[in-house]
């Protein structure tokens, strides 16, 4: 409990005679009363009496509250509690005057009570907002629910046409959904009713809809109107669709119609806030499942911040209009500039960041610190400068229960604000609240800014771009020195691809304003016209597409990475037409660039993962595209940029397809365990289940879009001892299925979830045909029976791809023996004649079906002197010396294969390191190829110095 402060500063005079006149007038009405006050009581209802004409006002209609107060309860009424405490009170009301006079009584109570509070500050702020949203929600839904009942007794009770009662749910707005309101704020209010249908019980049927407009004019009127105890909260309905020509009540479906069709920016920007009031239902998550796809996009939504600068300038001129000064709310550096700077990150980043959709501002702020969106400083300064405007505020508001604002002009007014805020003058006070502001104001410009266009009207690129005339465009550019004869059909071109689309008037307006802003980082490239063409193609698939607009439009760092990426790589562009969310990750450079460690891959993708509900198969499928596509991003804009070497970017990308993997082939395996049951022999989380890479995957050397070569290998019991009991071994679950069927439909399950063509394209493509007996063979396989197959069934060109093959996911019991397989495999004694035959033939072969180049070109990969020639010699030696050699039977990547084969001086290390050398240059050269989305052909001279060392070595070895 909070007791009364021992000592008080010492009332100013001003402050001291509005106590006595107070104290006057309810000596009139309770001097028996006050008489019994110990001395401390009456200085402490002295000094109330004089900081709130309101709170005097109410005790003198009320002496009756005075001990209550003064004896604790201030502190007693917990707010969990105003609706137990107010029900209790309504039960006995039985004529809507009753329920009336009992709303305002509860109300000024407590508000008497929570302005005493705040004047002596014996609470945080935090906690009188809390408390005030609380009261105002307590009244709502208490008058909501007395009329409720009084209505259905009259009219019946409202039904949907299966017979399930139907609510009046009731959207706080504003600070009320946010928990945040101040102490004499209106309330905004949206009605709506889940579905139609119409009254049962009464004399006659009502329809649902009539019934709740019925009801939402007497609740308005239970709460707003004004009578003898004053009233219980101005209500304000401008808010709801259609505004104020809009029925007062609409259905779930006309909400959900309205916001999908015609709902506004501000309009969304109002429903951040929104909270569906009283005990939370299944309507509450309904009604909040339906706004959010209106309020929050899927995808980085910059078009927020341009209608949150018009509503700021739209507030300013209202401001000016109205001759508005010292309004701390309004003005500039106000409390709006603070709502505006955190909801436009809201509106931005709430699609992907389920987190910021919530109603609290101080909440949200942390958020956005939490994910780095905004920096410690910043938070720091707008939280402290938002708590001094609310303080200032809530009291200015408990000085006589009015609406407002604005700073005093009354000397008696500033006086009570210092007291309150333990300023020792209006100039001390006023300093404070300049510097809040200040500071307010200048986040508000690096956030949503507006005051002044970054890109001026006269500058010569936005004259360039509404350039009708030739002769002007090509003046323009000659004077800037860029080679006009190119750039100008280009731009032309481009302008009447433009002007066939249909972009509508919003998008249209953010085109004009980022091509100027573009122009002027594409003209100054080294080459404008090969920077053009790229970077128009990316605009080109996001024209109808305003959001993405806005973000190159609103974030210069943005467009330099569109056009740095887009110059150095065409695959990039690409990629950034074809799935233009990858924009979203230009937002940022720094982080653009700094690729994910290298074990840090899963557990990025099990946070990215989080952001989606774990049960909705559609979204995990599409996020996990998206994580890959993103991660792709980043290790080629490190790759084009030279912060990767290319072994590094085959080891990121090969450790981001592991990750992939490993969570692919979990929630398949949770898919069919929930359905079937899994084997009953696996202990703990064990899944007694394999993942094998083969081929660049096995060989740690994935490139950009390479395929994933693997094989699927499961454990059928957990032990020899019990095979009798499990040959026919059924899984646990509600539909068991024989083990072996079991793994089938797992396999069955990770393909398709490789497989399915989403929003963002194929995650990978998945090739099967290594497996035993390729195509015609069982899609997984027991692990024996797969050594079985290598030991005694298997060509010389499987035993070869087993050399570049590698465990990536599974158990650690299966991973010990399916590398004791391969070793076994591998360090089989061979005929070296044979097997040369055997391999050499098998690369004849491939160079007959795969090999197609014109005269004096060279295929990177399959031309004699190439990568498949190098991977050949690697495989061979292996093949041919590791059952001398074991160690050859560690690695499967061909880096690391030479040098061993150095060490052994199997291969000279000369050879060992020209093999190496050739290898990763003509590795880096594909990559790059790629990159540039051409073939993997050089001209031959270009190659020569390394396709002919190679083959050297090759003849040697295997010929």
């Amino acid at each position: 409990m909070i007791t009364p402060k021992d000592t008080n500063p010492a009332l100013p005079a001003a402050i001291s005679q509005a106590a006595e006149r107070h104290w006057q007038r309810l000596e009139e009405v309770w001097s028996a009363g006050l008489a019994q006050l110990t001395s401390t009581a009456q200085q402490e209802l002295k000094t109330i009496l004089g900081l709130s004409d309101y709170v005097a006002a109410q005790l003198c209609r009320h002496p009756e509250w005075i001990n209550a107060l003064l004896s604790g309860d201030l502190k007693l009424l917990d707010r969990k509690d105003y609706g137990i405490a107010l029900q209790q009170q309504l039960a006995s009301a039985s004529t809507e005057e009753a329920a009336k006079a009992v709303l305002r009584r509860f109300r000024n109570y407590q508000m008497v009570r929570l302005a005493w509070r705040d004047w002596l500050n014996y609470a945080c702020l935090e906690s009188s907002l809390l408390d005030l949203s609380a009261l105002a929600e307590a009244l709502v839904i208490g008058a909501r629910d007395w009329l409720y009942q009084e209505m259905c007794a009259q009219y019946g009770t409202p039904m949907d046409k299966a017979g399930n009662p139907q609510p009046l749910l009731i959207l706080g707005m504003g600070k009320l959904g946010g928990r945040e309101l101040n102490f004499s704020s209106d309330i905004d209010l949206i009605f709506t009713f889940p579905e139609h249908g119409e009254t049962v019980g009464g004399r006659r049927s009502l329809d649902n809809q009539q019934f709740f407009i019925r009801m939402g004019q007497r609740l308005v009127n239970l709460l707003d109107q004004i009578s003898v105890d004053g009233f219980v909260f101005r209500v304000d309905m401008r808010l709801r669709p259609y505004g104020e020509s809009g029925p007062l009540v609409v259905s779930f479906s006309g909400l959900e119609d309205y916001y999908q069709e015609q709902g506004r920016d501000w309009e969304r920007y109002a429903m951040v806030k929104a909270r569906a009031l009283g005990p939370w239902s299944h309507f509450s998550d309904e009604l909040h499942a339906l706004l959010r796809p209106f309020v929050y996009r899927r995808y980085i939504d910059f078009s927020a911040i341009e209608s949150l600068r018009k509503m700021k300038q739209l507030i300013a001129q209202e401001v000016r209009r109205r001759q508005l000064t010292d309004n701390i709310k309004l003005g500039a550096g106000g409390i709006r500039e603070v709502e505006f700077v955190v909801q436009s990150f809201q509106l931005i980043r709430g699609g992907r960041e389920p987190a910021l959709r919530q109603q609290s501002l101080f909440g949200a702020m942390d958020t956005l610190y939490r994910l780095g969106q905004l920096e410690y400083l910043a938070v720091d300064e707008l939280k402290h400068s938002y708590l001094l405007l609310r303080r200032v505020e809530n009291l200015l508001q408990a000085i006589d229960d009015k609406q407002t604002q604005t700073l005093p002009t009354q000397p008696l007014d500033w006086a009570r604000l210092c007291y309150g805020l333990g300023m020792t003058n209006e100039a001390e006070l006023r300093t404070h609240i300049e510097a809040a502001m200040a500071k307010i104001h200048r986040h508000f410009k690096a956030t949503v800014g507006g005051e002044e266009e970054e890109e001026k009207a006269e500058h010569w690129t936005a004259q360039l771009w509404h350039a009708q005339q030739e002769d002007h465009g090509l003046a323009l550019l000659a004077e800037q020195q860029i080679d006009a004869p190119v750039i100008w059909p280009l731009l032309s071109r481009w302008r009447e691809t433009v002007n066939k689309r249909s972009i509508g008037p919003r998008g249209r307006e953010t085109l004009d304003k980022l091509m100027p802003r573009l122009l002027a980082e594409l003209l100054h490239q080294p080459s404008p016209a090969a920077a053009f063409e790229p970077v128009v193609k990316v605009l080109e698939q996001i024209l109808t597409r305003t959001t993405y607009l806005e973000l190159l439009c609103e974030n210069p760092g943005a467009r330099q990475q569109l056009v740095r990426l887009c110059c150095a790589s065409p695959w990039i562009a690409a990629q950034l037409a074809k799935f233009p969310m990858l924009l979203d990750e230009l937002i940022d450079p720094a982080h653009l660039y700094d690729t994910t460690s290298l074990d840090d891959y899963p557990s990025e993708l099990r946070q990215y993962l989080l952001r989606v509900p774990e049960d909705d198969m559609e979204q995990q499928m599409e996020a996990l595209r998206q994580f890959k596509l993103s991660q792709q991003l980043k290790i080629a804009a490190a790759d084009v940029t030279g912060v990767l070497p290319v072994m590094q970017v085959s080891d990121h990308l090969t450790f981001l397809a592991e990750a992939i993997i490993e969570q692919v082939v979990m929630q398949a395996w949770q898919q069919v365990a929930q359905r079937h049951g899994v084997p009953p022999y696996l202990e703990g989380a064990d899944t007694g289940f394999a993942v094998i890479g083969y081929g660049k995957l096995g060989g740690i050397e994935l490139g950009y879009g390479s395929d994933l070569e693997l094989v699927f290998l499961y454990e059928k019991q957990a032990d020899s001892a019990s095979q009798a009991h499990l040959q026919e071994a059924m899984t646990n679950g509600e539909r068991p299925i024989e083990v072996g069927h079991f793994y089938l439909k797992l396999a069955q399950r990770i393909l398709h979830l490789f497989s399915t063509r989403t929003t963002s394209g194929e995650l990978y493509e998945v090739d099967m045909r290594l497996r035993p007996s390729g195509a015609s063979g069982l899609m997984v396989s027991e692990i024996a029976r797969f050594g079985e197959y290598q030991a005694n069934e298997a060509w010389t060109w499987e035993h070869q791809a087993l050399v570049r093959s590698r465990f990536v996911f599974g158990d650690n019991s299966l991973a010990g023996k399916f590398s004791a397989i391969r070793a076994s495999v591998l360090e089989t004694p061979r005929d070296p004649l044979e097997l040369k035959i055997a391999v050499r033939e098998m690369r004849h072969k491939m160079r007959e079906h795969l090999l197609k180049v014109s005269e004096g070109e060279f295929d990177l990969k399959q031309s004699p002197g190439g990568i498949a020639d190098i991977e050949f010699i690697a495989q061979y030696l292996v093949l041919a010396n590791a059952h001398q050699y074991p160690e050859l039977s560690i690695w499967s990547d061909n880096v690391r294969i030479f040098g061993v084969l150095a060490e052994l001086e199997l291969l000279p290390l000369m050879r060992a390191q020209q093999l190496t050398q050739s290898y990763c240059w003509l590795r880096d050269e594909n990559h790059r190829l790629t990159l540039q989305q051409r073939p993997g052909k050089l001209p031959y001279h270009d190659v020569a110095e390394h396709a002919e060392r190679v083959l050297a070595i090759y003849r040697l070895v295997l010929e």
